[in-house]
């Protein structure tokens, strides 16, 4: 997957507010794997993944219905973004943990509330 930038995560939770809330957490995972299918679909074979995109999660989440972005202060939509962002998060651990990238420094930082 290429690198998350706010944008992305922006995608990703106005997609995740079209989804029904049980549904959420299991497409945030699969935006994210998507993203990584696409990555490497456009690195192999030098174009973008004809459903997913170019790799990026905004355009794995831009491919689905998507709501107008909301206000911070909206719960609803301050869970769809916490939610992108733990996906991120759970992509990169499992990737870390198969040995098929080491974490940075900067990366493997985990913050505990």
């Amino acid at each position: 997957m290429r690198p998350v930038l706010h944008g992305d995560l922006v995608a990703a939770a106005r997609a995740l507010l079209c989804v029904p809330r049980e549904q959420r957490w299991r497409v945030a995972r699969d935006l994210v794997a998507q993203a990584d299918v696409a990555d490497r679909y456009r690195r192999r074979l030098g174009r973008v993944h004809p459903g997913w995109g170019n790799g990026t999660l905004m355009a794995a989440a831009l491919g689905r219905p998507c709501a107008p972005e909301r206000r911070l202060d909206d719960p609803d939509y301050t869970d769809c973004l916490i939610l992108a962002l733990e996906a991120v998060r759970y992509w990169r651990e499992r990737r870390w943990s198969r040995g098929n990238a080491q974490p940075s420094p900067r990366e493997a930082v985990h913050y505990s509330p």
